[in-house]
């Protein structure tokens, strides 16, 4: 295995350009290895032997969002974001892991009570201001280059975990018959558990049952580091619980956990028994943007203050990855009261891309910059998206342009319970009376 056999669907590539006018890193450097036509030219250097895999191509393959923008925009649509995986993938093979991908995807990631152990001890340090100082002592550099930066995208860390306090395990719901298994992301799970409440509390008006599932992290930090043996271990122990037969949906609020959930069969060659096991679970697989409207009826939407305005920007993996866009804007737009103004450019990437600000921190900041401009431009009142990385750039765009835009998840605006669920990571949250009223 390795991108020798991508060679084909790489020569496909005829250089146009129409790749430079949806990437948000070409926009942001206009550097040709920072788009899709250069990084294939690089991809096709290496297997033709005229590039070395060394530590210095590490960069250029690196440094791409995969928000898939490009085969969105290419008259061939060449999976551009797959290459590059998989040219990662060879990457790690001949140049090597990292340590801190070796501790966080090996030691954590598989380990839900370890990551929530992990999780208490950052944010103790992140809470009592300690990590202030080892970033002063220059002690943080060893996460990386841009971590010490970084570090301050996220101004406090809940104390505990979703699952610390709500304890994975089945409950009884309003609903008649559906039987509902709830995926929790790692992100939802430590960071935004008032979110997963929300999201926890409009599943039981749907499901005769619904059952917090102990699941681990769903594989996709590894993959997208091209670590694909560790997103295969990850997706197997998953697909443990999640095959079971006892669930008729499996939901989760976080669209890049649903995205990567619906490829579980990718990972799998057709000959191994795991590829069909995976294909029965994906089929299953529900991005809670696709249950709104059945959610929604159920749970008729708070009525808002007077004059309350929201507006909505795409997860690239809810958008591209699987192709849900009008969903959330009908909900919003349905809402008594509250007034929905498109974003501009709502399908571009926030630069969040998962961790992707913690090792290229000045290009994140760069494609943030643009969102917040263009988010600006609505003057809404609320930032609604699925993805919690996009909730937490997000909120550290709001801050650092000043504004008193809430960013919010869907569920939360659903549920009515913006007030007090709104995203903790928004300044502006803290601000005493909530925009919804009492229905």
């Amino acid at each position: 295995m390795g991108i020798s056999e991508d060679y084909d669907e790489i020569l496909h590539c005829s250089r146009c350009g129409f790749c430079q006018t949806a990437c948000p890193i070409f926009r942001s450097t206009g550097h040709e290895s920072g788009v899709a036509r250069g990084r294939l030219a690089l991809l096709r250097a290496l297997i033709e032997g005229r590039l070395e895999w060394t530590k210095e191509i590490e960069e250029p393959l690196f440094d791409c969002l995969l928000c898939g923008a490009c085969t969105s925009n290419c008259f061939t649509a060449i999976p551009t974001s797959n290459l590059i995986v998989n040219a990662r993938a060879e990457y790690l093979e001949k140049v090597g892991r990292k340590p801190i991908h070796r501790l966080l995807f090996d030691q954590l990631l598989p380990y839900p009570r370890r990551l929530h152990l992990t999780a208490r001890a950052v944010a103790l340090g992140k809470n009592t201001k300690i990590s202030d100082v080892a970033r002063a002592l220059g002690l943080l550099k060893i996460f990386g280059r841009d971590f010490p930066r970084a570090d301050e995208i996220v101004e406090r860390l809940p104390a505990r975990a979703f699952r610390d306090e709500t304890k994975p395990g089945s409950r009884r719901g309003e609903g008649n018959s559906l039987r509902i298994g709830f995926f929790i992301g790692c992100g939802m799970d430590i960071i935004q558990q008032n979110a997963a409440n929300a999201t926890l509390g409009l599943l039981q008006k749907i499901g005769k049952t619904v059952t917090v599932l102990d699941n681990c992290c769903c594989g996709l930090p590894a993959f997208t580091y091209g670590d694909l043996n560790v997103a295969q271990k990850l997706a197997d122990k998953n697909m443990r619980i999640l095959g079971d037969g006892k669930f008729d949906v499996i939901v989760t609020d976080c669209s890049s956990c649903a995205s990567f959930l619906k490829k579980y069969p990718d990972l799998f060659p057709e000959n191994d028994s795991r590829h069909k096991k995976a294909k029965a679970i994906s089929a299953g697989v529900k991005d809670l943007l696709e249950l709104v409207e059945l959610v929604s009826v159920k749970t008729p939407p708070a009525v808002p203050k007077a004059g309350l305005s929201a507006t909505y920007h795409d997860p690239c993996h809810a958008v591209r990855g699987q192709g849900l866009s009008k969903e959330p804007r009908e909900i919003l737009k349905n809402i008594p009261g509250l007034e929905y103004r498109e974003l501009p450019e709502a399908d571009w990437c926030c630069g969040g891309a998962g961790s992707y600000a913690l090792s290229h921190y000045d290009l994140s900041r760069q494609v943030l910059d643009r969102k917040m401009e263009n988010v600006k431009k609505t003057g809404a009142d609320l930032l609604v998206t699925s993805c919690p990385a996009c909730i937490i750039h997000l909120s550290y765009g709001v801050r650092k342009h000043g504004l008193k835009t809430r960013v919010c998840h869907i569920s939360e605006v659903i549920a009515g319970r913006t007030a007090n669920y709104c995203s903790s990571f928004s300044g502006a949250c803290a601000s005493g009376a909530g925009p919804f009223t009492a229905t």
